[in-house]
């Protein structure tokens, strides 16, 4: 099945291995690591309080036997050959994944608990299913009978459409050569367990070596996986690092499970690109694509309202139009509060800093609290001269102009810098009736109008003031 052929549990798999008796060994939660005895402190990590004890077998440096010298060859030799994938039926979710479901890939999707992942897949595992491919769903947390609930209630189960209710390893192995389906899904790799191997499952040793053998399986197969993890509180992947490196995708799923959007998001793909985002709405009967996310993330702006701003993204090849909100009040403590939700909160000191120091706004007395709408997290620098303007405005208690976005970094010196894709940007603004867009002036500038929006280039933020009219 998995691994070698005739190796047991007793055997070691490469010849001058010397297998030492059971012991207790101290394994890192956070990365993995082993250690013969506690330590306080990871020696690899530097993680605090992560040693985590776990029954398990220690050998000597494994040396494999030289079975003949190694040749190496031209790399332009090997023949280029374009990857067949797996048609997706989800757009949103195809765009993430480059176009489709690579054969014998290995795709985790990650997430908080009950934001969403199990659906996402089972819709994924229905809509294939229903073109006519066999797809298998193995339920290793959940009884069949629940996920047969949670499949009626997104749509009509299709016949080719199986589930496994297992969690041991060697079972699932089995069920897959067995069946030979188009695509399989586990659900998730902190339930499932090797028998072969010590500790519960979750454990550190379980979900490196259950991740590796359905690994294996899949590229042996040459069938698409999909494998579902949980993140911790510090929203990392629970479980070890080398979790990460065994897999061939990695989707990260966010937003709040309080709010309708959910974002999925690609960190690694080693068949394409990691720039793109797919957007749902979550609805009664599952995930609902977003086609249009700018028109979403801006239905309920309040125009005319200090503090909020418009900011032109790029998320990938997509432009996308979020409203950014800011919130200034008088501070009574000791200590000025800086707060930010979707924009990352060191980006924020860095410009409430050189509003203080460039524009003389009274930084130092006010409590700043600024929030991205819809959920989505903005990353790339486009965003600075939004989210300065959001703030300042609602220092100034001025409204900024309501039909007018804004794109830019912003600098140390004040000075607003330059970014990519600025027509993309515009025309994006355009279609959704904004007739004016601040942008940087230094570097390419486009047209004077793109689609109906007009483009007025600022060199500092002191320029940006007084287009907006808060000088």
């Amino acid at each position: 099945m998995w691994g070698c052929e005739g190796a047991t549990p007793s055997q070691p798999l490469f010849r001058g291995m010397q297998v030492r008796k059971q012991r207790a060994l101290f394994v890192c939660s956070k990365c993995g690591a082993t250690y013969s005895g506690w330590l306080g402190r990871c020696a690899r990590c530097g993680e605090w309080n992560s040693l985590v004890q776990q029954i398990g077998q220690e050998h000597d440096s494994a040396v494999a036997t030289p079975g003949g010298m190694a040749h190496a060859f031209p790399l332009c030799s090997v023949a280029a050959k374009e990857e067949s994938r797996l048609h997706v039926p989800i757009g949103e979710l195809a765009r993430v994944l480059g176009g489709g479901l690579v054969p014998g890939s290995v795709v985790l999707l990650a997430g908080e608990p009950g934001i969403g992942k199990s659906t996402l897949v089972l819709q994924l595992a229905s809509a294939i299913a229903a073109s006519g491919e066999k797809a298998l769903y193995v339920a290793a947390e959940e009884s069949a009978r629940q996920v047969g609930l949670r499949a009626r209630r997104l749509g009509p189960v299709p016949e080719s459409l199986l589930i496994l209710p297992e969690s041991r390893v060697e079972a699932v192995v089995e069920a897959l050569e067995a069946e030979s389906p188009a695509i399989a899904i586990v659900d998730s790799i902190q339930a499932v367990r090797v028998e072969a191997r010590p500790g519960m499952a979750g454990s550190i040793i379980q979900v490196r070596d259950s991740a590796a053998a359905l690994a294996t399986c899949a590229r042996t197969l040459e069938m698409p996986l999909a494998i579902i993890g949980h993140v911790t509180k510090s929203g990392a992947i629970a479980g070890p690092r080398v979790l990460e490196h065994l897999v061939d995708v990695v989707l990260y799923m966010e937003g709040d499970r309080y709010h309708a959007h959910r974002i999925v998001r690609c960190v690694k793909n080693r068949f394409g690109g990691t720039e793109e985002i797919g957007v749902f709405e979550m609805t009664g009967s599952g995930l609902q694509e977003v086609p249009n996310p700018s028109e979403a993330f801006l239905a309920e702006r309040l125009v005319g309202a200090s503090g909020s701003a418009v900011a032109a993204t790029m998320e990938g090849s997509r432009p996308m139009l979020v409203e950014v909100q800011a919130l200034t009040s008088h501070s009574y403590a000791d200590k000025v509060r800086r707060t930010a939700n979707g924009f990352e909160l060191r980006r924020l000191l860095l410009l409430t800093a050189v509003l203080g120091r460039r524009c003389g706004l009274p930084m130092g007395q006010l409590d700043v609290f600024v929030n991205v709408v819809g959920g989505l997290q903005l990353v790339e620098p486009a965003a600075d001269l939004a989210v300065a303007l959001a703030v300042s405005s609602a220092a100034l208690e001025r409204p900024l102009p309501a039909d007018t976005a804004f794109v830019g970094e912003v600098g140390l010196s004040g000075e607003v810098r330059s970014v990519p894709h600025l027509e993309r940007r515009l025309m994006e603004a355009g279609r959704l009736g904004f007739k004016a867009c601040l942008v940087p002036r230094t570097g390419r500038l486009p047209a004077a109008s793109v689609a109906g929006c007009k483009a007025v280039p600022v060199r500092s933020l002191a320029e940006a003031f007084a287009a907006c009219g808060l000088r």
